[in-house]
């Protein structure tokens, strides 16, 4: 962890999906009232269209056209603007999770699991509303109390039903009952939510579950992981997932990941590359390492080729170019700002 909490954060609401629009995976983007968007695009240019999806035996995972990286990056093409608009395609082009808040979420769910079953592939979901979320930081909020968060969750699994999904649940909820930030009291109730949610979703025939576990420079040894997960029902889950909304190496990841697994029987794990292609910021600790640093860049493609057979997929969870809250300038946790997704995207390989 860096100083006294991680205070990772991470956009908790996303944008319906139209659930057609992934259908053929060619939709022209219509572009929003900007200085850019109003000019004439250059005499010849193509029009934007919205990425294709990857191909399935590489990535099954949804291709959202309505992504905001996607619609922008046809707002910039629009204006003239294409080697910016490249630049975003380089996000837009990639499977990223969608968020699922507080507001409608079996009307999410099931826009975002309709969209990835017209286009043969699955959604990747991330449910983030634990009750006293974030213990007051830049993404705090999550559900009033127990019962409002198991009514939650009952909406949102409906949503998703029958069809595909992978479900990062609840990231921070427990890393930060072991790094003290989240309050004693608290404890209990966290643990039997987790393992309410943990076994609900596996009553759903082909929805996969990652407990969140924090990252390599969080709780360390990962010995202390152990334990909590238990707590929460990682025997019934598919797996942990590591790194959400970090910047640690992938070889870090798969290393504490290891020795994760072998504690917890051999339980397999993901791991979000989002932002990791640079690592995380040397010498920097606290705020300067976790939120908005500098000269990071877009990490491994998502996939399910991991070459490791105990890693299940390379994810991105985090939706590169989302702030992690208002520090360096930047705008509300979850909030675009396309600077940084440009940065992010400029530095990748």
């Amino acid at each position: 962890m860096y100083g006294s909490y991680t205070g990772r954060t991470r956009g908790a609401r996303a944008a319906l999906a139209v659930a057609g629009a992934a259908a053929g995976g060619l939709l022209v983007l219509a572009g929003c009232s900007s200085s850019s968007s109003s000019a004439a695009p250059p005499k010849g240019a193509p029009p934007p269209q919205a990425p294709a999806q990857q191909p399935k035996a590489r990535a099954p995972f949804w291709v959202n056209p309505e992504s905001t990286a996607a619609k922008r990056s046809g707002e910039l093409r629009k204006g003239g603007k294409s080697g910016k608009a490249e630049l975003l395609r380089k996000i837009a082009a990639q499977p990223v999770a969608e968020w699922i808040g507080p507001d409608d979420p079996e009307g999410q769910t099931r826009g975002y699991t309709e969209a990835a079953a017209k286009a043969d592939r699955v959604a990747v979901l991330v449910l983030y509303n634990i009750p006293h979320r974030d213990c007051g930081q830049y993404s705090q909020g999550g559900a009033s109390d127990g019962n409002a968060y198991r009514q939650w969750l009952d909406q949102a699994a409906r949503g998703i039903g029958d069809r595909g999904a992978t479900v990062i649940l609840e990231p921070d909820a427990l890393p930060h009952i072991e790094d003290g930030c989240t309050p004693q009291q608290f404890h209990e109730e966290r643990f039997a939510l987790l393992k309410e949610a943990v076994d609900k979703l596996k009553q759903l025939p082909r929805t996969k579950v990652y407990l969140d576990a924090g990252n390599p420079s969080w709780v360390t040894p990962a010995d202390r992981m152990a334990g909590p997960l238990r707590r929460a029902g990682i025997e019934r889950a598919d797996g942990f997932a590591l790194n959400v909304s970090n910047f640690q190496t992938t070889r870090s990841n798969k290393e504490y990941g290891r020795r994760l697994s072998h504690l917890l029987d051999g339980k397999h794990f993901v791991i979000d590359t989002s932002r990791n292609g640079n690592g995380p910021l040397n010498g920097a600790d606290h705020e300067k390492a976790w939120c908005n640093p500098s000269g990071r860049a877009l990490g491994e493609p998502p996939t399910t080729r991991t070459g490791d057979r105990l890693v299940d997929a390379y994810l991105w969870v985090k939706r590169p170019g989302e702030s992690d809250g208002t520090c360096k300038g930047g705008p509300g946790a979850g909030q675009w700002w396309e600077s940084y997704a440009l940065d992010l995207a400029r530095n990748s390989r």
